[in-house]
């Protein structure tokens, strides 16, 4: 049987894949920003952690200050480290 590759998907669709899965049975849909890595570190992502912070904390962070071309409302952050998916 010939090994299946991994489809290549932008890091914003990986982290949101790994957020609404984590969240799936939680009520708030709240979420650690550490434990997004380590899900996606344990799911073999091949994005690099700065790029996984960088995209929750800044590039797609609703209430976040806007250093970036292109930001997306996907999160709100509620405290330190946590934060709420918006979609």
């Amino acid at each position: 049987m010939a090994e299946q590759k991994k489809i290549r998907t932008t890091a914003r669709d990986e982290i949101l894949t790994a957020v609404q899965k984590i969240t799936r049975e939680r009520e708030e849909k709240q979420f650690d920003l550490s434990e997004v890595l380590q899900y996606m570190k344990d799911d073999g992502t091949s994005y690099k952690e700065s790029t996984i912070r960088t995209h929750i904390t800044s590039r797609c962070c609703s209430n976040s200050p806007n250093h970036h071309g292109s930001v997306f409302d996907d999160y709100e952050r509620i405290g330190k480290g946590i934060y709420r998916l918006v979609l």
